[in-house]
């Protein structure tokens, strides 16, 4: 079982920057690709960003292309979302995810494990 906790979600104002963490535990981290999903009220969870069990391999939304960067710290068992300039459109629920799988997924399905979440607030 791997165990997921977010951090770092908070209010900033438009054109600001916000830093994600996703702390894991339970299984070798090396072994995870991990994701990143957000959900905004009333809509439908969407995918954010990817990366590979060793970092080299990344992949984004379109909507986030060129402002987010994923990236991952195996010795620290932990994911990170960086967030640059933030539009109020990026407010949302942010939350990591996990697969055993290598290869890197678009779908919320195909992800094993999930974390709580964290809010990311986005004032105009």
């Amino acid at each position: 079982q791997v165990q997921l906790v977010e951090s770092g979600g908070g209010l900033v104002q438009a054109g600001g920057a916000l830093r994600l963490s996703c702390a894991a535990s339970g299984r070798t981290f090396s072994t995870l690709t991990m994701g990143w999903f957000r959900q905004a009220p009333g809509k439908e969870r969407e995918f954010v960003a990817a990366i590979s069990r060793s970092g080299g391999t990344t992949y984004y939304a379109d909507s986030v292309k060129g402002r987010f960067t994923i990236s991952r710290d195996n010795a620290k068992n932990t994911v990170y979302l960086q967030m640059n300039s933030l539009k109020p459109e990026d407010t949302a629920v942010y939350s990591c995810a996990a697969r055993s799988l290598l290869v890197l997924a678009t779908s919320y399905g195909a992800y094993d494990y999930w974390g709580q979440g964290t809010q990311v607030t986005v004032s105009s």
